[in-house]
């Protein structure tokens, strides 16, 4: 049997009509936006254009212009953080952050910008009444993920986003493991500025993803790249509307016909649904593994505020789980083992520098799966 948990990384597999739109834009289209008024060139123009719309319904967007491509979510938060920040000034981050956030925070503090780091209890959960007592005069803006890649644990993000509201803060989001799986409201949440993966939750290809703006942070952040357009070309100055302010060069057109039919797949299903059975597969492998003499959860050890990403570490945290990897590998199953490019949430989890075997289940995966890879652990004890 293959079985496929490494949903965390990317979804897999996608929904047949996100390949058929990719391979139809490819054998029948092919054409840029932006640059011809023939037919072809109109026809992706509007399909781009949908995406967007799409887009700014999912996250509740007050503009649906404000919705900008980039190739991944690490190049939309880079965008982000490095086009808002200034000398001086000073951020609050969870303690759970993926490398997206915190090299480029960690680049910024030879330019005298300052981050410090939201407590967390030990499975993960953000210390919220820790945080007015770390905003500074020169505090800027709150940036966080809204749920661990490594452990699955969600942020409140709708009562970080009331703070920010309070002190008068931007909020920054990084949805790259909830966008798809987790109802997100950036107007309910006060969230200036959503980051987003095309290709986990939401179903598209790999080389999608972007940033959601309010009007008020798109005035605010400056561009990083720059370039053309396919408007107002007859000027040297950079665009100042959205979305061209900030999409410089041709946009990976027939990864966004994917993403397109990636969340109509979504808006079909119902995300509830998704989340739903989601985490029904994570309640069993839970149940599984406290079965384990030698095996534990790193993390929440139930489904209450989390999602369906689970790792798991040795009863003693001294086990090396490489082993159980090689092992799971031969018997078919495609999982993640390391530090999973969040070393801090590993000293928050105490899995430190040893990391965690990680598990990540998708709408695609069957409980019979779940039983096979149990009964596969069970056989290596």
């Amino acid at each position: 049997m293959k079985v496929y948990f490494d949903n965390a990384a990317t979804t897999y597999p996608k929904p047949e009509s996100v390949a058929d739109a990719v391979y139809d834009y490819i054998k029948n289209n092919g054409a840029n936006i932006g640059r011809g008024i023939y037919k072809s060139a109109l026809s992706a123009a509007e399909k781009v254009y949908e995406t967007r719309e799409l887009i700014a319904e999912l996250f509740n967007a007050e503009n649906t212009d404000n919705v900008i491509f980039t190739a991944n979510v690490t190049e939309a938060l880079n965008m982000v953080i490095k086009g808002f920040l200034k000398p001086g000034d000073h951020v609050l981050v969870s303690s759970m952050e993926h490398n997206a956030v915190m090299r480029p925070l960690t680049q910024l503090l030879d330019y005298g910008i300052t981050f410090e780091r939201i407590p967390s209890e030990k499975n993960g959960t953000m210390c919220e009444d820790m945080i007015a007592p770390l905003i500074k005069s020169n505090t800027k803006a709150i940036i966080t993920t809204h749920a661990s890649n490594v452990c699955g644990t969600i942020m409140p993000i709708e009562k970080i986003g009331g703070i920010c509201g309070k002190y008068g803060l931007k909020f920054i989001v990084d949805t790259a493991q909830t966008a798809g799986t987790e109802k997100i409201d950036m107007q309910k949440c006060n969230i200036s500025a959503l980051c987003f993966t095309g290709h986990k939750g939401l179903y598209g290809p790999q080389g999608t993803g972007g940033f959601v703006l309010t009007d008020e942070m798109a005035e605010m952040l400056e561009p990083l790249i720059s370039g053309g357009t396919g408007s107002i070309s007859d000027k040297e100055t950079v665009p100042d509307f959205c979305p061209d302010k900030f999409e410089a060069g041709t946009l990976n057109i027939l990864g966004i016909y994917g993403l397109n039919e990636g969340i109509r797949f979504i808006n079909s299903v119902g995300i509830d649904n998704i989340k739903r059975h989601e985490l029904m597969l994570t309640e069993q492998f839970i149940r599984g593994i406290n079965r384990l003499d030698t095996l534990k959860i790193a993390g929440i050890n139930g489904t209450e505020n989390r999602t369906a990403v689970v790792s798991i570490v040795g009863n003693d945290m001294k086990r090396d789980m490489s082993e159980l990897a090689a092992y799971l590998e031969k018997c078919g199953i495609m999982l993640r083992i390391g530090m999973h490019c969040a070393p801090n949430a590993h000293k928050i989890l105490g899995t430190f520098p040893s990391g965690t075997l990680r598990f990540s289940f998708g709408y695609f995966n069957k409980p019979e799966e779940v039983d096979y890879t149990l009964e596969c652990m069970e056989n290596f004890e």
